[in-house]
């Protein structure tokens, strides 16, 4: 599968409402990645307002994860950013903070159900990787799912733990049985002026 993957920028904005809007993207449309982002039991619901937070957070040009593109059509997505930027991880019982130690957390995917099973969601976790890199970050973390038993894809916005194992995370906690934390250290990279488009 030949993917590109980019920052999430007010140009690509209309890329992300059509991944959000196709079947097998409901529970996209009604978060827009905002669940995390906010503080009390808002976020997943009725769809419009985290949409158009979303959209407004993008509009300051701030960057909230990265799109996979496949000729020229949007086909993933990846939530990632610096930790105290997802303000509902601080007092989640599964992912509360291990330390004090700055981390980029990557806390959700999303891949449409024509793309499934392609290792589109792996292309956009090493792009994740490279982001957080060359953004500065010395440490990323994330909370996928552990389980024996296949989970409906729908149900996996974390990731599975044998895809972070693949790309090099080790376990740092387990709050819950089949919600382990973990952790990769990297060598930040500046960047260099040049596109931030990556082939994978």
């Amino acid at each position: 599968m030949k993917l590109e993957v980019h920052p999430l920028t007010k140009d690509r904005w209309r890329d992300l409402v059509e991944l959000f809007g196709r079947p097998g993207a409901s529970i996209a449309r009604g978060c827009w990645c905002m669940y995390y982002r906010k503080t009390g039991s808002s976020g997943v619901g009725p769809g419009e307002a985290n949409r158009k937070a979303l959209r407004s957070l993008v509009g300051t040009g701030y960057v909230p994860g990265l799109i996979a593109y496949e000729g020229g059509s949007p086909v993933g997505w990846v939530s990632l950013g610096p930790r105290e930027d997802y303000a509902k991880l601080k007092r989640s019982p599964v992912m509360k903070p291990v330390d004090d130690k700055p981390v980029w957390s990557i806390v959700c995917f999303f891949v449409d159900a024509h793309a499934r099973g392609r290792g589109v969601s792996e292309a956009l976790l090493r792009s994740a990787i490279d982001y957080a890199r060359s953004h500065g970050a010395t440490l990323l973390e994330a909370y996928p799912v552990d389980k024996r038993a296949r989970s409906h894809s729908d149900f996996m916005w974390f990731g599975a733990k044998s895809m972070y194992d693949r790309a090099g995370f080790s376990e740092v906690a387990r709050r819950k049985e089949a919600r382990p934390v973990v952790r990769k250290a990297v060598r930040p990279r500046r960047q260099s002026g040049r596109s931030e488009r990556r082939r994978v």
